[in-house]
């Protein structure tokens, strides 16, 4: 079992990530004041002390600890790290994301420490962002100086502020959406005192607006956390950790993109040849911002040049990649700024337009060229002493290979996309989410069951987070839990709809598996039906395409070349393919209204 401590907007998300599991688990919070949306969670509400924490886990059976508590929660975390040492309960972290020192702020380890500088450099006008529980902190310092607080719009607080006496005309209340600089300009203080709260405390929002208006920043840097925590920054972190400290929690685990292997081994690679020291794991960013750290199998470092080899994992599933090799080798050019990408052993050539890819060049998406693109100017950045050329002019050459890739792309898509020789360097999260055909169903049912409690009458059905992000400004009023992702199983999903009665379904949906779903597949998913190009030619031709149109379609390899093929104001086609993707899904929703929104890869959306 597991107990999550939050209260923050890093416990929503431990509660998101536990709830793919689909089981019960405990979440505590010292107040019952913040709500969550959860299928899975129980609520522990009060304040613990380490005897009555080492109880709960002894009544519950708690097997893992999730401290996602705030930063400054001081004495919790104490708590916490007393209580699983003496019940020998693992505890991950999961940290928030801090910014680097600037060295523009006042950094202070203490308020005591804080308020000595206050008053060595005369300050007499401060506004505290640090929370009303710092009030006591400040108050040899405010009881004779001027000194605005900031403080939550709430009975507890009240109470807090009234108790030490602090006067009612120098409170502020906090409203979400308020703007800095404005806040700023009103009280007009010398000095801003916050805590180092991290990116989701609105860190970086008041030292911004600080900056702007030439006020001194102090801050108090965040509380040393016990070493025996284990570090994770966001939800994909999260679940991996779990995965491995509680294997039977999640019913399948996650992996890793061959992007995000090459990314890993490309860090390590570089980091040795400048260096001449190896590591065992590396630190990389995912492209939602998130840090993973990622194993390094071997490294080798040779006199120009470094190569370092990861295991590929796919958790469960079932990828050709699993176990295998994705290695990178690092050389300096001189001869050239910025990146370049060479195709190694077993990485495929581009050979056919419609990949978004140089033809002739290394099958390496893009997605993962920037992440590993990110790792190497943060680490020419750090080792600039070490270049042989002044700033960033050095130039890196990234060589990716896969020891028997040639073999594995003979299981893929890859020949008929046009890629030869070897496998795609692929990826668009970094992570890979297996699933098996009932648990997803069974998931979609589950998130449907939500919004439904919730009393939506719509829900918005999607293939992922691309296309959700741009339907979900058609519907901004609808809470989170009326959009749900069907992956491939439109018609399970559209039947789930029906079944628990919403009298409204829109789909959002990529024009790859529109043309699938036009031609009456309701799973579209790659290993059970591909793109027919004689149907789009047939819609094409119905819809009066040219023959240069037409000509083309003949030679695409994907379906998003459409959008290049045939013109938006060409609405005829695209209505044919909406009207046959329709026409598909008419019978799974007799009660109910069917919307479909065909997306394009910018965003724009017809219907």
């Amino acid at each position: 079992m597991i107990l999550i401590f939050g209260g923050t907007t890093e416990g929503r998300h431990a509660v998101h990530v536990c709830d793919e599991a689909h089981k019960p688990y405990y979440y505590s919070t010292k107040g019952d004041g913040q709500h969550i949306e959860s299928m899975s969670a129980i609520r522990l509400t009060g304040a613990l002390d380490k005897n009555a924490l080492i109880g709960i886990c002894k009544e519950y059976g708690i097997r893992l600890i999730v401290d996602a508590a705030h930063p400054f929660a001081e004495a919790l975390h104490q708590t916490i790290a007393e209580a699983s040492e003496y019940m020998q309960i693992p505890v991950i972290c999961y940290e928030r994301n801090y910014p680097e020192h600037d060295n523009n702020l006042i950094w202070l380890d203490s308020y005591e420490q804080a308020i000595d500088y206050l008053e060595e450099n005369n300050i007499n006008n401060l506004l505290a962002l640090t929370g009303v529980n710092t009030i006591s902190k400040l108050k040899r310092y405010w009881l004779s100086h001027k000194c605005w607080f900031r403080i939550l719009d709430r009975d507890e607080s009240h109470a807090v502020a009234n108790k030490e006496g602090f006067p009612a005309e120098y409170i502020i209340y906090y409203n979400q959406g308020d703007d800095e600089i404005s806040v700023f300009s009103k009280l007009k203080p010398q000095a801003v005192i916050t805590k180092e709260s991290g990116d989701s405390g609105g860190f970086n929002e008041k030292v911004e607006a600080a900056r702007k208006l030439g006020i001194l920043m102090l801050v108090v840097k965040r509380p040393p956390l016990s070493d025996k925590f284990i570090p994770v920054y966001g939800r994909h972190g999260l679940r991996k950790t779990i995965e491995e400290l509680l294997p039977d929690f999640f019913e399948l685990k996650t992996g890793y993109t061959t992007g995000t292997c090459a990314t890993a081994a490309t860090k390590a690679a570089l980091s040795a040849l400048l260096t001449h020291e190896t590591v065992d794991e590396v630190s990389i960013t995912l492209p939602n911002g998130e840090q993973i750290m990622i194993p390094i199998n071997n490294t080798c470092i040779d006199q120009s040049e470094a190569t370092a080899t990861v295991i590929k994992d796919s958790g469960d599933d079932p990828d050709v990649t699993n176990g295998k090799k994705i290695c990178s080798t690092v050389r300096l050019n001189t001869e050239h700024k910025g990146v370049r990408f060479l195709q190694g052993e077993g990485v495929g050539i581009v050979t056919l337009p419609g990949l978004g890819l140089e033809i002739g060049g290394p099958a390496i998406n893009a997605t993962p060229r920037k992440m590993m693109k990110r790792e190497v100017f943060k680490i020419l950045r750090h080792y600039q002493d070490k270049l042989p050329l002044s700033g960033l002019k050095t130039g890196v050459d990234i060589t990716i290979s896969v020891p028997n890739g040639r073999e594995i792309a003979q299981k893929t898509f890859n020949p008929k996309l046009g890629i030869e020789g070897g496998i795609s360097i692929i990826g668009t999260s970094g992570i890979v989410k297996p699933f098996s055909a009932e648990a997803f169903v069974n998931s979609i049912r589950r998130e449907m069951q939500v919004a439904k409690a919730l009393g939506c009458e719509r829900v918005v059905i999607n293939s992922g987070a691309k296309s959700e992000k741009y339907v979900k400004a058609v519907y901004p009023t609808l809470p989170p839990q009326a959009f749900i992702h069907y992956g491939n199983f439109i018609g399970e999903t559209i039947k789930i709809a029906s079944d628990l009665g919403f009298d409204a379904v829109t789909m959002g949906i990529m024009i790859g598996k529109a043309v699938k779903l036009a031609e009456g597949s309701l799973d579209t998913h790659s290993k059970k039906v591909v793109m027919n190009k004689e149907f789009i030619f047939e819609l094409a031709n119905k819809a009066g395409c040219s023959e240069t149109t037409l000509s083309e379609i003949q030679n695409i390899t994907m379906a998003r070349q459409l959008w290049n093929i045939i013109p938006t104001k060409n609405q005829l086609f695209f209505k044919l393919l909406l009207n046959k993707c329709k026409e598909t899904c008419a019978s799974l929703l007799p009660d109910g209204k069917l919307t479909i929104l065909l997306i394009d890869e910018e965003g724009l959306i017809l219907s």
